[in-house]
């Protein structure tokens, strides 16, 4: 009885340690869980913004280091057009109105700063925050 006692113990423990906190640092380029993509990567989808770092969706929040290339993908898009629009200050440039499958907007943050952003389409429908540091 006890070797199973012991075998039971030990699966606990590992499913335990599975579903503690795997977050990373900004810096690192990891892939937290909900995500899957570096620090940078956000997702333009059918009104929402979704990270692809920590899948945090409408509002799509990211950290990043100072210096990170920041890109907005259009996925699942179809034929209705989104845009990536600087709110607030500090500012960004913000993108053209794009439409179609795989359009990209990329966006170098060297300043540290709280970056609000929405589609100019969509408006507060659709929206996000990136923290630079």
């Amino acid at each position: 009885m006890r070797p199973t006692r012991t075998l039971m113990l030990a699966a606990a423990a590992a499913v335990a340690i599975g579903c503690s906190d795997n977050s990373t640092s900004p810096t690192d380029g990891g892939t937290p869980g909900g995500g899957g993509a570096a620090a940078g990567a956000i997702t333009v989808g059918n009104i929402f913004f979704q990270s692809g770092h920590n899948g945090t969706r409408n509002p799509a929040v990211d950290t990043v280091a100072a210096g990170t290339t920041v890109t907005w993908t259009w996925t699942g898009t179809g034929s209705t057009p989104h845009s990536v629009q600087s709110q607030g200050s500090p500012g960004f440039t913000s993108s053209a109105t794009l439409t179609g499958e795989g359009q990209t907007y990329t966006q170098i943050f060297t300043t540290p700063g709280t970056y609000q952003y929405d589609c100019a389409v969509h408006g507060a429908a659709m929206s996000g925050t990136l923290v630079v540091q």
